[in-house]
């Protein structure tokens, strides 16, 4: 299937993949007996190869990828989302719909629970009635509750907002989500990493939390009880090094118990209106004018390898993680982590949340 979709949708990348694409007959074609000198693959996994049915499932998918104007998004593209891709985890490819644009500046995921209250829904009015001035892209998984609540309130606010589904593109769950779902692929976009005909499976929303953490920022939990997918995508978040915000509730309301666990166990900070976030996010507000790019001259005074951090960060124009620093450098997270500091004590870089860096 990789094949065919990098034919299909992926042309600007088939040199890059042009051994893959020029041994397809041969690989799909070839006696299955030759698997047993790959490590790993016995009689069992081989006799369960039926490598023309794949070809034929291929066809199908690419055929529905063309009907349905939906884009194949691969690790490799440029459209993929770089914070996403930092992430060990991260699906080799994305199905989107829509034109949100995925490496927007400023992302935010606004997860809670599904049966949300009228407290939770005034929560995201004001959130990002506040945050519009910060030209945010809003991500949620289009569930039931807070999830929708943030969607609609995004595109009543002209914010792009991105579902990410538990699902394929070719069906939508649950089903009274329709009509909103089609107005967020005008200013935003649907996403799954599932090939059609992926039924919602209870197993897939858990999964499909790591999109929803790990593509954004900051990650906001509204309302939530003790148990459920906002404290697993909460969790995920904590676990790819990325800030976390709840908005506590008395202690009396169920759905307020899964926000106060984690402000009191320093799982998430406590957030109460969108200038707590945007204050402990280093956001400035959009405005129409730009201001006069700054101009820099290389420092002469620091080592080889933190030339090559400032001139990255130079050349970024926008903050950039440390695990997006070591990949891009190739250097150990160890010994990024040392000169990074060393740069900031001395002026040339300055530290922002989530572990992101930029000039001055």
């Amino acid at each position: 299937m990789l094949y065919h979709l990098l034919r299909a949708s992926a042309p600007r990348y088939q040199n890059l993949y042009w051994p893959i694409l020029a041994v397809p007959t041969k690989f799909f074609n070839g006696p299955v007996g030759r698997f047993k000198r790959v490590p790993g693959i016995g009689d069992k996994t081989i006799e369960s190869l039926n490598l023309n049915a794949a070809l034929e499932q291929a066809d199908r998918e690419v055929a529905f990828i063309e009907k349905n104007g939906i884009d194949v998004i691969f690790y490799t593209d440029e459209r993929y989302p770089k914070k996403l891709k930092n992430c060990n985890d991260a699906p080799i490819l994305l199905y989107s719909k829509g034109n949100a644009d995925l490496n927007n500046q400023r992302i935010i995921s606004i997860v809670g629970t599904r049966n949300a209250t009228d407290y939770g829904r005034q929560l995201c009015k004001e959130l990002l009635e506040d945050l519009q001035q910060y030209g945010v892209l809003v991500v949620s998984g289009l569930a039931l509750g807070i999830d929708v609540a943030a969607h609609k309130e995004s595109l009543r606010l002209n914010l792009p907002t991105v579902g990410v589904l538990g699902h394929s593109l070719d069906r939508l769950y649950p089903s009274q989500n329709r009509a909103i779902a089609d107005k967020m692929i005008l200013n935003g976009a649907l996403l799954s990493e599932y090939p059609s005909g992926t039924k919602p499976d209870r197993e897939n929303f858990p999964q499909r939390n790591r999109i929803v953490a790990g593509m954004a920022d900051v990650t906001v939990v509204v309302e939530a009880g003790i148990k459920g997918g906002a404290l697993i995508t909460a969790e995920i978040a904590n676990s790819y090094n990325r800030d976390v915000f709840a908005f506590p509730g008395r202690t009396t309301d169920v759905y307020s118990e899964g926000c106060n666990f984690l402000i009191r166990n320093n799982k998430a900070g406590l957030l109460t209106c969108a200038a707590d976030l945007a204050y402990l996010m280093g956001w400035d507000t959009q405005t129409s004018t730009q201001a006069k790019p700054k101009q820099f001259a290389l420092p002469i005074d620091l080592t080889e390898q933190e030339r090559n951090i400032w001139q990255l960060l130079y050349e970024s124009k926008t903050p950039v993680a440390i695990d997006e620093l070591s990949i891009q450098l190739n250097m150990p997270v160890s010994t990024l982590a040392m000169n990074l500091l060393n740069m900031e004590m001395q002026g040339y870089i300055t530290a922002k949340p989530g572990k992101m860096y930029v000039i001055g």
